[in-house]
Parts: structure tokens; C-alpha cells; sequence
């Protein structure tokens, strides 16, 4: 068997053997080791020894740098595998490595292509080419390095993951099971199998070796993606009835010095080459402070119509603070006081959801407390609301509103740092963490020398440009802070005028965090990066905002549908192996087809007038038939644009897998209405299919298939 020290680290060298029957994976540097076998067709998992997998005639051996874990699609079972991973710089001395390429293996080669399988597939390899996944053989990307602090280091490394983070666990489900349960031929714990369950993180992670005023140190940025309610900008708001909120991500800004930045170790030997450590002789000092933001956690929706801004659906409290309880006890257990930073419009549409979000803390504090604070600029530009005495957990809640919009107007951005003052002395009491590696430790585990006691929960409308930009301002202080307890810097003293380099890799780095964020989310880079990058408020920016913008309402309209579906096939919210047996393929377009025809013809009609307008004429020619010409076919141009924007609803792609029920009603009511149209309703009314709510539901058909 292995060594007691290398199975607690995934294997850093792994090689699939592929036969008829099985996926056989081993460790080269782990000879002795049993090897993870998968058998075909079946999707079995087992261990067997290496000696007697090594006779068996294979098709291809390959070296890999990883299992992303195993799914089960409609028809078959495939296994996920890293083929290269590129590493991105080190952690207290271990490599850490980003996913650059995948593959997808079937048990069974099938001869006939399904076209929902195909679909499945290609949604998969989708996300896997556009999501940003990182991991590492030795430290545990998921945790904070506060968390870590207080990890146990003698489990396995994918055992003291945090859930919300471990990106691909549904994929590793198979191999959890069997590690946890075994098989019906190898029954009970099996931890043979633990180096083979590899833990991947979502999001952004840079790690920049650099100096500030001559003393060499490592910045580092970490955001981390939940797997919960994970998905796209319209399709995926609030908060679900577990307490998971829409786009939730930690981000954590670390400052490492002495870290060990030499070396890349090796794939045998002891613990340190094992996990790719390399030396150091000195006490490395790790100082980190965490924020987190997500959807405001209420019951709320945005309805897409083609409209360039949605229609709001916002929920009840009532109807929600179950969920919002159960989201917030989660926060306060794991970060302490939670200090609920609400950035959205006071004005407006967003109004709503400002209201809802304050109606939801006055429910869950005791005795709340609320004070507003006004100036010239604005009626309401602070609302607090704090609880009257600390009778219950939910007290630990912190509400502060600020209205970002009206005080940064102008491109005034710097007047965003009142939020700062405003909570001062929230942010001094919190702190951050800070630890100590000594060159003598042996069990890798961080010594803690004081810890974050609260955390920063700051959201806008999608938590991106505004969230993005005011967490900045709060890691720019806490790193003041940081710096003037090293000593690198004297009391009120600020990064920005001591070290200009520093300062330009600092906004460089918020700025790609925020277009990591926005990307996963929106489809799109961040707005506001101006204001980060440079720290004032551009006209270049501006306009840079206005183009992102425009490509958001074309991507969260007719892009995101196929997005949300891979989400929700790569977390598994959408199980396809779990739904029953039918005979409808999943992703028809079911509408009728005149419905679907309107934008071919719109395109249509719109290249046949510019045709008529640009194409030359004899100068004897008769100007009236051209002009009756164009004249008809601006009509059927205009017809179907007013017919396209009148029932956008039937246009929106919409997720198929999962789809949002809080728009059932709606398409319902655009279809219907689009029945009674004077120049198509007749025929749309007498189509055999009509209203197949499947396009839509998928009811319970479109979710069913035979082989």
C-alpha cells in the first residue's frame, strides 16, 4: 500500500490504462498502491491491485493530471479527466494548477448518435472549456487559510474541503460512495480510493510573487464559487429554499512572506515531493482577510422579455424568511457578525428589492433598530439597521445600506470611500487573519496567531460592478492595515502613495477578479474596471460600459439558456439518469413553426430592403414599382420586429434542463396573446401542438426518453 502520508494528497502522476472492459487508473510513484479500476459498460467502481490489472491488453495508455469525477448523461456513463493543467504559481510552497484541457470518456462506444446525448455532451465540454477551475495535489484551495488553521490535517485532502466550494463533488459522487460505503464485492470504507478524488475550485486565482518598498512577499486573490444555486444573471437570482444565495462568492486577499517560491519537487518520495513543496528555512507569515457577496437573499426574479430591462418580480418576506434564516445561520457559523452592505438604487426599479432586503433583516433581528442619514446629495444616503439587544444568533446581522449610485454620480468615485469611514470601527474590530508556517513543521498545518472575527456581505442588483468596487476599497484599507503592522509602513500612511508598482498591481489584480466574476455570471467582462484599474471615474470607461452593456442584454437573452443547462448538468441540479424513461427529445424547439419563421423573416424582409434602396437604376426607369416595392417590404419588417417585441417572451432562449417557473405564467400569457394576433393568430391557435409546455416546463415528456 501506499505510504500513510501520500494518501491523504491526491497523486500528482496518474496514468489511465483503457481496455475493452475498464479505465484502469495507477500512480507510477505509487507502485504498490491499489489501482482504481472502472469497469465497462457498467460504471462500477473498485480497487485492485496493480500486478493484476498489468496483463490486461489496452487500447491507449496516456498520462493524466487528474479525475474531474464520473456522470451519468441519459444513455450512458462517462468519465471526466484532466488532460493538462497549468500551473499558475505556488501556495506555501505547493503548485497550484488551473484546468486547461479535458476529455470525456463513454463505457460504451455507441454506434448511433442520440441527439440529446450529443447535446448533454456538448454542453459539458462547453463548460469545461470556459469555466475557470484551479487545483492543487497538497493544499486545499476551497478553505480559507483561517479555515485551514483549524482543519484537521490528518484527513484526506477532499475530506476537509469546504462543500460550498468543492466545484466538481457532484461529479465525484461515485467515487465518494464507493470511499465512504464500498461496493457489493468490496464492502465498507475503502480508503484506497482517497488519492484519486481530486477537489477543484471555481473562479478566479492569481498569485503574484512581488516586492512592496523592497521587501519581497506574495499577493494573492482568491474568489471562490459556490456549487449552490450556480448559474446565469437572469435565470439565477435571490435565494433558493435551502438558503443558497444567486452568484455567492468569497473572495480572499492574502499577503504571504518567505513563502517558497523555488523548485518544483517531484512524484515520489516523502510528503514534500509528493506534494510538490519545496524548502525553506524561514518562518513563513501569512496575513489573509475575506469577504463574500451574493444575491440579495430574498424570494425575487427578473423576467426576460427582450426588453432591455427586465420586469421585477419580488416576493413576499414571509414567503421567504425561512430560506433567508437558514442562509444567514450558515454565514454567522462559518464568518461570525455579518455586515450586510446593500448597494442597489434607492429610486426605481431596484427599489423593490432594497425594501425587501430591509423588511427581511427587520424580521430576523430583535428589537431592529433603524437610522437614516441625508445630506445634499441625496434624501437616504446611509440606512442602518441594527438589532436592540443580542438576544439570538440572528442578531449578529449588520444592515447597512448606501446609496452608491447618487454619491459616485459625476464620476465622483472617490466619494464611495464614505462607506469606509462609515464602518471603521466595524472593520478595526473584525481584523484579519494572521499565521505562522515554521520551517519545522511536519503535519503542514498553519499556526494561528489571530483571527477575522466578522465578515463584509456586500451585494448590488448582480453582485458584480459596484459590489467589485466597494470590496476593493475595504481590502485596500484592511492591507493599510497590514502593512503598518509589518512595519513596512508608519501609522496613516496608505500603499497608494509608499510603493506606485504595488499600487499598480493591486488595482490590476481587483480588476481581474472582477471580470472572472462577471464572466462566470454575465457572460461578459465587469463594468466600472476604469474605476479600479486607474481609480477614477473615465469617459473611456464609460463607453467601455455602455458597449458591455449591449452585450450582456444580447448574451443573458439568446445565450444564456445553453449556459444555465450546463451549469446545471456539470453541478448536477439536472440529474438526466434520474429522470424516467420517455419517447420526446428534450431540446425541440417545440413552438409552432410560424412562430419560430418571424426573425428569418424579419432578417429577410430587412435584406431586401437595403437591396431595393442600394441597387442602381436606369435613369428612364419608373421610380413607382421600386418605391411600393420597398414600401412592402418595410411593412412586413416592421410587422415582425412589432410582433417580435410584443411577445419576446416566445424569443428569450430559455434553460431546458431546469426551467424557471417564476416565468410560466408569463409565456403562457405571451403565447396566448399571440393567438389572437390578426394576421397569425388563426394559425398559431389551430397548430397541432399549440402550447407545449414542455418547450418551456419540460414537463414531465421532455424529460423522458427510450433508448
Amino acid at each position: 500500500m501506499a505510504p500513510l502520508t501520500a494518501s491523504k494528497l491526491p497523486y500528482r502522476d496518474i496514468n489511465i490504462k483503457v481496455t475493452s472492459d475498464a479505465y484502469t487508473f495507477t500512480s507510477p510513484s505509487s507502485p504498490n498502491a491499489p489501482a482504481l479500476v472502472i469497469d465497462r459498460p457498467t460504471g462500477d467502481v473498485r480497487l485492485s491491485e496493480g500486478s493484476l490489472v498489468a496483463g490486461k491488453r489496452a487500447t491507449r495508455v496516456s498520462s493524466i493530471a487528474g479525475i474531474l469525477g464520473t456522470i451519468q448523461l441519459r444513455l450512458d456513463k462517462y468519465v471526466l479527466i484532466i488532460n493538462k493543467a497549468k500551473p499558475v504559481g505556488r501556495l506555501k510552497g505547493h503548485t497550484v494548477y488551473r484546468v486547461i484541457a479535458t476529455d470525456i470518456l463513454p463505457m460504451r462506444e455507441r454506434q448511433i448518435h442520440d441527439p440529446d446525448e450529443d447535446t448533454f455532451i456538448g454542453l459539458l465540454k462547453t463548460f469545461l472549456q470556459q469555466g475557470p477551475m484551479y487545483f492543487s495535489y497538497a493544499i486545499d484551495l476551497t478553505n480559507s487559510f483561517q479555515r485551514q488553521s483549524q482543519s484537521d490535517t490528518s484527513k484526506p485532502l477532499w475530506m476537509r474541503a469546504d462543500d460550498r466550494f468543492f466545484f466538481n463533488r457532484y461529479l465525484q459522487s461515485d467515487l465518494i460512495d464507493f470511499r465512504t460505503q464500498g461496493s457489493r464485492s468490496q464492502p465498507g470504507a475503502q480508503p484506497g480510493v482517497d488519492p484519486f478524488i481530486l477537489p477543484c475550485m471555481f473562479g478566479m486565482l492569481e498569485i503574484k510573487p512581488t516586492t512592496f518598498k523592497n521587501t519581497p512577499l506574495t499577493m494573492v486573490l482568491i474568489s471562490r464559487r459556490s456549487r449552490y444555486r450556480g448559474g446565469t444573471r437572469y435565470f439565477t437570482r435571490g435565494v433558493d429554499d435551502e438558503g443558497h444565495a444567486a452568484n455567492y462568492n468569497e473572495t480572499e486577499q492574502v499577503i504571504i512572506l518567505n513563502d517558497s517560491s523555488s523548485g518544483m519537487g517531484g512524484y515520489a518520495g516523502g510528503s514534500d515531493m509528493q506534494s510538490g513543496k519545496a524548502g525553506s528555512n524561514q518562518e513563513m507569515q501569512i496575513m489573509s482577510y475575506v469577504q463574500t457577496r451574493g444575491s440579495v437573499p430574498t424570494y425575487w426574479a427578473e423576467i426576460n422579455s427582450l426588453r432591455y430591462t427586465p420586469a421585477l418580480q419580488v416576493r413576499s418576506t414571509d414567503a421567504a424568511i425561512s430560506a433567508a434564516a437558514a442562509h444567514f445561520d450558515e454565514q454567522i457559523r462559518i464568518y461570525g457578525d455579518n455586515y450586510l452592505i446593500n448597494l442597489v438604487n434607492q429610486k426605481g426599479r431596484e427599489r423593490m428589492v432594497k425594501e425587501s432586503y430591509e423588511k427581511m433583516v427587520e424580521a430576523l433581528v430583535s428589537t431592529p433598530r433603524e437610522r437614516q442619514e441625508a445630506d445634499r446629495v441625496t434624501e437616504e444616503k446611509f440606512t442602518v439597521i441594527q438589532p436592540g439587544h443580542r438576544r439570538q444568533e440572528f442578531d449578529r446581522l449588520h444592515y447597512v445600506y448606501f446609496d452608491y449610485h447618487s454619491e459616485t454620480k459625476g464620476m465622483k468615485i472617490h466619494k464611495a470611500n464614505a462607506l469606509i469611514d462609515k464602518l471603521l470601527p466595524a472593520i478595526e474590530k473584525q481584523g484579519y487573519f494572521r499565521g505562522v508556517d515554521m520551517p519545522a513543521n511536519i503535519d503542514d498545518k498553519i499556526d494561528a496567531r489571530s483571527l477575522q472575527t466578522s465578515v463584509m456581505r456586500t451585494n448590488c442588483m448582480d453582485c458584480l460592478d459596484r459590489t467589485n468596487v466597494v470590496q476593493s476599497l475595504f481590502a485596500r484599507h484592511m492591507l493599510d492595515r497590514i502593512f503598518v503592522d509589518l512595519g513596512l509602513m508608519s501609522p496613516g500612511s496608505t500603499f497608494r502613495n509608499e510603493d506606485p508598482d504595488f499600487e499598480f498591481l493591486f488595482r490590476n489584480i481587483w480588476a481581474d477578479n472582477a471580470d472572472v466574476v462577471s464572466c462566470s455570471y454575465s457572460g461578459t467582462g465587469a463594468m466600472k474596471t476604469d474605476v479600479t484599474r486607474t481609480g477614477k471615474r473615465t469617459k473611456l470607461g464609460a463607453l467601455q460600459d455602455a458597449r458591455v452593456g449591449v452585450t450582456r442584454y444580447f448574451l443573458n437573452n439568446f445565450m444564456d439558456g445553453p449556459r444555465q443547462d450546463s451549469y446545471d448538468l456539470f453541478l448536477g441540479a439536472y440529474q438526466p439518469g434520474a429522470t424516467n424513461i420517455g419517447t420526446s427529445l428534450i431540446f425541440v424547439d417545440r413552438r409552432p413553426l410560424l412562430i419560430q419563421s418571424v426573425p428569418y423573416l424579419l432578417a429577410f424582409s430587412m435584406f431586401i430592403v437595403m437591396v431595393g434602396i442600394f441597387t442602381k437604376r436606369d435613369p428612364d426607369a419608373s421610380a413607382l414599382p421600386m418605391r411600393l416595392f420597398i414600401i412592402f417590404w418595410s411593412c412586413v419588417a416592421t410587422w415582425c420586429a412589432s410582433f417580435i417585441l410584443g411577445h419576446g417572451m416566445l424569443y428569450v432562449n430559455w434553460p431546458r434542463l431546469n426551467p424557471k417557473p417564476f416565468a410560466t405564467e408569463a409565456y403562457s400569457e405571451h403565447y396566448s396573446k399571440a393567438g389572437k394576433n390578426p394576421v397569425i393568430g388563426s394559425f398559431v391557435a389551430r397548430h397541432e401542438r399549440g402550447l407545449s409546455t414542455a418547450r418551456y416546463l419540460n414537463a414531465e415528456e421532455g424529460k423522458k426518453r427510450i433508448e
